[in-house]
């Protein structure tokens, strides 16, 4: 069976495009309905914030992603909204890099799906489609302005809200607002892309749909980060949206199954924890650690270490147990008799090497 996915129905891309969204919005509003701006609160007071297109109804919500989006954090915005009005927003409008898109996105589903955001973690449990929301990324790298899921810390693991639903009505690609990110956070969402495409262009899952998006947003992210010029935050833009298309006919692999787990239990943001990992896979893809750590090299920087010092069984054990649970992540990487090869003692001696790297 062939899959049939969903993909963002209207894209606007160029520098200065942002200004657009208020024209873009018009239509969604239809009559008096409001929109909700979910934005990240880095832009709190900046000349940035007093772009954004608010209506006299419209509510502004400044989302705080020093931490991992959690559903905890889903349900307590969601109820903020709903005691903002008795009818549902026109829009949910996301503000900002990854995490701050994958909360919009759920909150978007979570004003029209009943209970807690934690019980639709996994692949199609979702029923009712969300209200409309669009994307606006001030960070390149995630793909989450196009992929079909919403990556959440639950209480008991790491894992997206996948389905149709989630993916974005509307995004807004304007290269010049990520280019104030600081250095190493946009080395370190840069890299999320990278590593989204070695792990599909090395997977089993691989075909011609996700190879050709892929070894293009590979390509970019080369450009970008061991020859840049002055088109590189428009390159990178593109290499995230490429790069997330290319898992959407495809999955990633054991980096980002073993990120999970590390994120979960130490709390490290995504692309940051991706990196680490990666760092320490060359069994597995050595051309793609080896041309990570040139770009590491190019870009200066330098990578926390000795992550495992004070790290308890009990600890170890749910860092294997989170990353286990994305068997579609392994078996890309490793094929149908993935367990055969990737035991919970061999993930433990990985997270054991990756810790005292």
């Amino acid at each position: 069976m062939f899959r049939n996915f969903k993909v963002v129905s209207r894209v606007i891309f160029g520098r200065g495009s942002f200004n657009q969204l208020d024209d873009i919005l018009r239509g969604p509003r239809v009559g008096n309905g409001f929109m909700v701006f979910v934005t990240d609160d880095v832009f709190r007071g900046t000349d940035f914030a007093a772009r954004i297109p608010l209506k006299s109804k419209d509510m502004l919500l400044w989302i705080n992603v020093k931490e991992e989006p959690s559903t905890m954090y889903v349900d307590e915005l969601t109820e903020k909204i709903r005691s903002f009005s008795d009818t549902l927003p026109a829009g949910i409008i996301g503000i900002g890099g990854g995490s701050t898109m994958d909360l919009a996105k759920a909150v978007s589903l979570m004003l029209t799906n009943p209970g807690s955001a934690k019980d639709y973690q996994g692949w199609d449990l979702i029923k009712n489609p969300a209200v409309y929301h669009a994307g606006i990324p001030t960070l390149a790298g995630t793909g989450a302005e196009v992929s079909r899921t919403t990556v959440l810390i639950g209480p008991e693991k790491k894992l997206g809200i996948n389905s149709d639903h989630t993916v974005f009505d509307q995004v807004v690609l304007d290269p010049e607002l990520t280019s104030g990110a600081p250095s190493d956070q946009r080395f370190y969402t840069g890299m999320d892309c990278y590593i989204h495409c070695v792990e599909s262009l090395t997977g089993t899952y691989l075909n011609a749909f996700s190879r050709s998006y892929g070894e293009k947003a590979l390509d970019l992210c080369k450009e970008v980060f061991l020859d840049p010029g002055p088109e590189s935050d428009d390159k990178l833009m593109m290499a995230s949206y490429f790069g997330g298309m290319s898992i959407a006919y495809s999955q990633v692999g054991v980096c980002h199954a073993m990120s999970y787990g590390l994120s979960f239990v130490l709390g490290i943001h995504h692309g940051i924890g991706n990196c680490i990992v990666f760092d320490r896979l060359e069994e597995f893809y050595p051309e793609g650690v080896r041309e990570f750590r040139q770009m590491m090299e190019k870009n200066n920087i330098r990578l926390p270490r000795n992550l495992g010092a004070g790290i308890r069984e009990e600890q170890l054990k749910k860092m294997i147990a989170v990353a286990l649970i994305l068997e579609p992540l392994w078996e890309n990487a490793l094929g149908k008799d993935w367990k055969k090869k990737m035991t919970e003692e061999r993930i433990k001696e990985l997270y054991l090497k990756i810790l005292e790297g």
